[in-house]
């Protein structure tokens, strides 16, 4: 029977049979096609926390949660044990105080994790140390809160969605982006530039619809991520306006599968997806930027064991 996670598995599977050989800024090599769009039916009452490997949710909503905040520092992901970005701050102070460039085949080593893992415990412990390289760069958050108005000022992108959801809803334009042209360089250096770069939010009716633009997406690791994550945020935008959630919709630039990715991705394939979940939101939470992780949970979570796979720095 086929189930809403088969939008997710088709597509990885078109990637992995159908996609074009590609070099990448990584070195690792992808297998990569161009312009795909899944979409999830939110109004079902099922969550798209995918069932034939584990999504470890709970890292998931506390990276929402700091996006939210407008934060761009590791610090408060370290001492939450949340590791999605430890990979790229770790690889800039390498190369800053080392004074060498660190290969792709360094980051799967041993060493290389223990080292990551000292630095993180560091970020988490030293604030002082976390200022000086725990800084991210303009990413994600900081954009979504504090966007350049060009007269000196800031722009509150997700406080100004939630205003023109409530106030102005047949509006075509409320987007919220976080591809700042004159930011991505600045990003790059210790963070990375946005993948998943824009969204539109879209009222119908009584119904709250998200479409996100993500530019790069890596399948395997990244995406199953960016599905909840995304889903999560419609799920808490629709419920702070009173609305109910309607589609997440999730067009894809570049769709890619890292070589080194391919056995998981056979693995993954091979499993028969299990029922999806439901969405818990706490009915008390009436602030977009009041939620904290014990406001939202998963209801009723099945899913095969998790597939280890290396991230691509």
């Amino acid at each position: 029977m086929r189930t809403q996670e088969h939008a997710y598995l088709d597509l990885l599977r078109d990637v992995r049979d159908n996609g074009e050989s590609k070099d990448d800024r990584t070195g690792t090599g992808t297998r990569s096609v161009f312009g795909r769009q899944i979409r999830f039916d939110l109004s079902s009452g099922e969550f798209p926390a995918l069932t034939t490997k584990r999504l470890y949710f709970d890292t998931c909503k506390r990276e929402l949660l700091w996006f939210l905040s407008g934060d761009r520092n590791l610090e408060a992901l370290a001492r939450q044990n949340v590791h999605i970005w430890d990979s790229w701050p770790y690889r800039h102070y390498v190369e800053a105080t080392e004074g060498r460039q660190v290969s792709p085949e360094e980051t799967s080593t041993p060493e290389w994790r223990n080292g990551m893992k000292a630095f993180v415990g560091r970020i988490a412990t030293d604030h002082a140390f976390a200022e000086q390289w725990g800084d991210l760069g303009p990413v994600y958050g900081y954009q979504w809160r504090h966007w350049p108005d060009g007269k000196g000022g800031e722009i509150d992108q997700i406080q100004r969605a939630v205003d023109t959801i409530k106030t102005n809803p047949a509006s075509r334009r409320n987007i919220v982006s976080a591809w700042n042209a004159a930011d991505i360089d600045e990003m790059a250096v210790a963070g990375l530039p946005p993948c998943h770069t824009m969204f539109q939010f879209n009222v119908r009716g009584d119904r709250l619809d998200c479409q996100l633009y993500q530019r790069s997406a890596d399948m395997f690791l990244g995406v199953p991520f960016n599905i909840a994550s995304y889903a999560l945020l419609l799920c808490m935008m629709a419920h702070v306006t009173e609305l109910k959630p309607g589609e997440f919709i999730h067009t894809f630039g570049d769709a890619h599968i890292y070589n080194n990715h391919i056995t998981q991705v056979d693995e993954q394939l091979s499993r028969e997806p299990l029922p999806l979940p439901g969405l818990w939101l706490n009915p008390e939470v009436n602030n977009i930027f009041e939620f904290a992780p014990d406001d939202i949970k998963l209801v009723d979570y099945q899913h095969y064991p998790s597939i280890k796979a290396p991230v691509a720095v």
